[in-house]
């Protein structure tokens, strides 16, 4: 006959093997959660592509993220269950009915710190070293749990379907642009990104939100050439521009026929005066004998596809054009490339330094035309550029009317003053934050 004793001794180290068991798995599932969820895929890609196998085993597992979270739950939440009922067995046997409330005793301090807090503490110090090394068995365990899981994700979808919400299967939980705009910000906030080097970046980032109506210049400051005027005064006009290229109109700016190019100019100028052997050839010169066919392109168009077709013609130069066909204005590549490196200057450049510097009273004398971004950019601000594109039709959106002279309002956390008015046009203003803020970083 068997010890009683004996048999009472083996089930009691079974149970509490199996108990230390079911907390080494729930601390592997824990940590294993936190180190999928929390790894870069960047870092994740950057390890995979020096060959480390955990590390694309890891980018495959998490492309399923409802699917991912799923198995790590259902797995962590049974062995959790299992481990606690077989405690309070086990503390039952031993205690009696007081067994109850020292195994949930017990259970909660061994499970929250094995099994909660010291994994997951590990994975997130190491997410990328961590998630490499237990992708594999999470893969397996998501293959043998995918039929439960699709039934809970089922049900889950249809209770959040009965209070209006509706989940994307299709939406991966990691935004790689949200991710690099965020660590670029957390980076900046402790110093070790610059703010032109996050702006930079941020910019670069953005070229496919923003469309070329948003930065380009408008028409009322477009330099344009008359193709019926003199020759000898295309010729000073073109000369006395800052700019190398320059639209040609015929009877109204609306009509663009051509684009002419300062150096191509020249040179049939300068050809023509050698064959003709005097200086009377410039007189008799065609413009439109060197203009190039003007390039259009819709209002529309996202920046970086315009960054791409202007790469792609080897051209820097196109004119805008709205759903009717109307001249809008223009737009170069040198205009995107600022939206990424900032202002761009030369020797040429006839406008003021756009450098913007406090008066006494902290106000900024701000141009008009001056885009809210490009405001926004220098002296990180939050004015919002939903509305309006220029601080000039921020202030006119905002008033629902075009202000007077001297007028002052204040909107979205700012004052705003109108300095010069010229016709229908808000030319210059003064603007202030109406709370203090901090200088921005050089």
């Amino acid at each position: 006959m068997d010890d009683p004793s004996s048999s009472f001794d083996a089930a009691l180290w079974i149970t509490g093997a199996a108990i230390v068991i079911l907390l080494s798995m729930s601390a592997f599932f824990s940590g294993s959660e936190t180190a999928l969820t929390a790894a870069s895929r960047a870092k994740l890609r950057a390890r995979s592509d020096k060959g480390d196998g955990g590390a694309s085993a890891a980018l495959r597992v998490t492309e399923d993220s409802e699917r991912l979270i799923g198995a790590i739950l259902l797995g962590n939440n049974v062995v959790n269950i299992l481990s606690a009922s077989l405690a309070t067995a086990l503390f039952t046997r031993l205690l009696g009915s007081s067994g109850v409330a020292i195994a949930t005793l017990v259970m909660t301090i061994l499970v929250l710190i094995f099994s909660e807090v010291m994994p997951k503490t590990y994975a997130i110090s190491a997410p990328e070293k961590v998630a490499s090394l237990v992708a594999r068995p999470i893969r397996i365990l998501t293959i043998v749990l995918a039929p439960i899981v699709a039934v809970v994700r089922a049900i889950v979808r249809g209770i959040l379907r009965l209070f209006g919400l509706h989940t994307d299967p299709g939406t991966h939980m990691f935004s790689i642009e949200e991710e690099i705009a965020g660590a670029l910000s957390i980076g900046h906030a402790q110093g070790a990104v610059h703010k032109e080097d996050r702006d930079r970046l941020l910019g670069a980032l953005d070229l496919g939100n923003r469309t070329v109506e948003e930065i380009m210049r408008h028409r009322s400051e477009i330099q344009m050439i008359d193709a019926e005027m003199p020759p000898e005064k295309i010729l000073d006009t073109v000369l006395a521009s800052p700019h190398t290229r320059l639209p040609v109109f015929r009877e109204e700016r609306e009509n663009v026929v051509g684009v002419v190019h300062a150096k191509d100019l020249l040179r049939a100028v300068n050809r023509a005066m050698r064959e003709a052997g005097d200086s009377t050839a410039a007189q008799r010169f065609d413009i439109m004998s060197v203009a190039m066919p003007p390039y259009f392109v819709p209002e529309t168009s996202v920046l970086d596809e315009q960054m791409r077709e202007f790469l792609k013609r080897r051209t820097h130069f196109a004119l805008v054009v709205d759903e009717y066909g109307s001249l809008r204005g223009l737009i170069t590549l040198e205009d995107i490339l600022e939206e990424i490196v900032g202002e761009i200057a030369d020797e040429h450049d006839t406008e003021a330094d756009q450098t913007l510097k406090p008066n006494a009273q902290g106000d900024y004398l701000v141009d008009g035309g001056m885009t809210i971004r490009d405001l926004n950019r220098q002296l990180d601000w939050t004015l919002p550029d939903d509305e309006a594109n220029t601080v000039a039709g921020l202030v006119i959106h905002m008033a629902q009317s075009i202000p007077e002279q001297g007028q002052v309002f204040s909107f979205h956390g700012y004052r705003f003053e109108v300095v010069t008015r010229r016709e229908n046009r808000i030319t210059r203003l003064r603007v202030r934050p109406l709370a203090p803020v901090p200088a921005p970083d050089e």
